[in-house]
């Protein structure tokens, strides 16, 4: 990273050396402009095209007036959305979705989310939402008769940092409040329309696309049997011990239905090779295994459990089964504690804190209704088995002590519920006895292609939720639980997780490709819509704000209305600039 970081800022000194030296000796038209590593390009030959396309008067106006509804709307949502998320910053920092501050901007290699392959995307993605952004004012301008001085495109560094459209100022002044406000809408409104062409783009091809049978790795843990035999990110797995495995389900059942210390794996356009299975700890809670050094770069390997000796996940299970109690022995120390269902939150008005257990601290539960449970799997198989209403005896540990609290159980028949959250694994402690981590290739793609919305939501909150997902998938390791993988499109790391079938089977990758500058043109041109919303100068939502407030404050009966929009306009901005500072710095500061 720091490698990268140095190299970067090299590259921004020498290109900002050379371009000025080209720039001082005449190298450059007159129309390029340098100062540093920033670049722009002025034209105003695009005149004539808008001039051409704006003579449907009629038809823009109306699709500004759109415009101007849609930005309203989202206006106050996006208003209302960073204000309210001020107070969440302060009294939960350490929750806080972005944590660093480079991690808000969508630049692969500068965040921890994206990786550099998938940078032609997102500058494809950009490219096509400032050019229609700014093109759909510019053609405003001249639908409304606003003349512009010059149009062009601004770099950082040869990188895309937007275009731009300069209208007149004079005749931007004598506009009326509506043709401004439609001027002003019109990029939001263009970046919507874009990214509904791009969301249909992306449901039609990936209905095309497949995940290829077999288990894809998309890491090894350092230490393992399957990293020492040289199974890396990327390979896929297509049989064990000689028997076919279509996904990572069937492989991780045939895993836990066998104890044999070695099997035998066949990779696609692989060597078949044997791996010797070691028992690692790949997460947990540090507070509850003092005596263990737990670490994602070695992960401990577990060696005996009560002093028996085990290799498997299976083997643990057995040595804990009847032990509520057990001593785990490492080859990075060792542990004595409870082994059950971690439990990290009590909900207060719940039903398990009305029986007394404690909200404040952390438990371990290992019996329900007398049955016992390891692990969490176990203890989520008792609760589904309990009926509403129903009074069960549950065992845990609280700092080391056991209690039996008597549960009435809450929820619905198909949701029974004691109102408690769970971490996964035994004790929190994650297990593996193979050393890969499968990458959810089936999910991202069922998300992808729309296929992944609950069958309960209606067609308008599928939609929605539809939406929310594509947003989340680039950053899905902060939002989504137990993910361990962000999806940035198909990237060289992962495309061969995949296949594309039918008619569009002869371009190969060329539609996975395809695929990737959708999504991207999708969520760019999503985001900056969003963005530019936001009530606060200069963006386009300060300026439709200011124009909502004088056509409301020009029907006061005041002598003092542009005083009045201008405390109303700068108090507006000011909050913004303020909330979203707090929004990105905030976490950084307070933890």
């Amino acid at each position: 990273m720091v490698d990268l970081l140095i190299g970067a800022i090299a590259g921004v000194v020498i290109y900002s050396v050379l371009a000025m030296a080209l720039r001082t000796y005449g190298y450059l038209p007159e129309y390029f402009s340098v100062t540093g590593p920033l670049l722009t390009i002025k034209t105003k030959r695009g005149r004539q095209f808008l001039d051409r396309v704006a003579s449907r008067k009629r038809f823009w106006r109306a699709w500004g007036n759109l415009g101007v509804g849609i930005a309203l709307v989202v206006m106050v949502l996006a208003g209302i959305f960073v204000l309210l998320s001020v107070p969440a910053v302060f009294s939960q920092p350490d929750s806080a979705t972005i944590e660093s501050p480079q991690n808000a901007l969508v630049i692969p290699g500068v965040n921890d989310f994206l990786p550099l392959s998938a940078a032609p995307g997102i500058v494809f993605g950009l490219l096509v939402g400032l050019i229609v952004h700014e093109g759909g004012h510019g053609l405003l301008c001249r639908v409304e008769g606003i003349d512009i001085d010059s149009m062009g495109v601004a770099f950082f560094s040869l990188v895309p940092l937007g275009a731009f459209v300069e209208p007149d100022i004079d005749d931007q002044r004598e506009a009326d409040r509506g043709a401004r406000a439609r001027m002003f809408a019109a990029g939001i409104t263009n970046n919507f329309a874009v990214t509904i062409v791009a969301l249909v783009g992306i449901v039609a091809l990936a209905s095309f696309v497949s995940v290829v049978p077999g288990a894809p790795v998309g890491d090894t843990f350092a230490g393992s049997g399957a990293a020492d035999t040289g199974i890396e990110r990327g390979d896929v797995i297509t049989h064990i011990d000689g028997t076919p495995v279509e996904n990572v389900s069937q492989f991780e059942d045939y895993l836990e239905r066998n104890d044999d210390g070695q099997v035998m794996v066949s990779r696609e356009d692989g060597e078949d090779v044997t791996v010797e299975r070691e028992l690692l700890v790949t997460g947990g809670v540090q507070e509850l295994v003092p005596g263990i050094q737990l670490s994602e770069k070695e992960p401990p390997k577990i060696a005996s459990v009560n002093g028996t000796a085990v290799q498997t996940e299976g083997e643990f299970a057995a040595a804990v089964e009847n032990r509520t109690v057990a001593t785990i022995q490492t080859n990075r120390g060792e542990a004595t504690l409870p082994i059950g269902a971690y439990i990290f939150h009590v909900d207060p008005d719940g039903q398990f804190a009305d029986a007394g257990a404690p909200e404040d601290r952390e438990l371990l539960i290992t019996h329900v209704s007398g049955v016992r449970v390891s692990n969490t799997s176990a203890f989520g198989e008792q609760i589904d088995g309990l009926e509403p209403g129903q009074e069960v005896p549950i065992t845990a540990f609280v700092s080391g002590e056991k209690n039996t609290y008597n549960v009435t159980v809450g929820g619905s028949a198909d949701d029974p519920q004691i109102d408690v959250r769970a971490a996964e694994g035994y004790s929190a402690l994650l297990l593996n006895d193979f050393g890969i981590d499968p990458y959810p290739a089936e999910n991202f793609l069922s998300m992808l292609g729309g296929n992944a919305i609950p069958d309960e939501m209606s067609t308008v909150t599928g939609f929605l939720w539809y939406h929310l997902q594509l947003l989340m998938l680039p950053f899905a390791t902060l939002i989504m639980e137990g993910v361990s993988y962000n999806f940035a499109g198909f990237t060289p790391g992962v495309a061969g997780f995949f296949t594309v079938s039918g008619p569009f089977s002869v371009l190969g990758s060329g539609t996975l490709i395809g695929i990737n500058l959708l999504f991207w043109t999708w969520w760019l041109n999503f985001n900056l819509a969003i963005f530019n919303c936001i009530p606060s100068f200069p963006l386009d939502g300060g300026h439709i704000f200011r124009a909502a407030a004088e056509s409301v404050v020009s029907r006061l009966p005041t002598a003092h209305g542009r005083t009045i929009v201008t405390l109303i306009t700068v108090g507006m901005t000011l909050s913004m600039v303020v909330s979203l500072g707090v929004l990105l710095f905030g976490p950084l500061v307070l933890t």
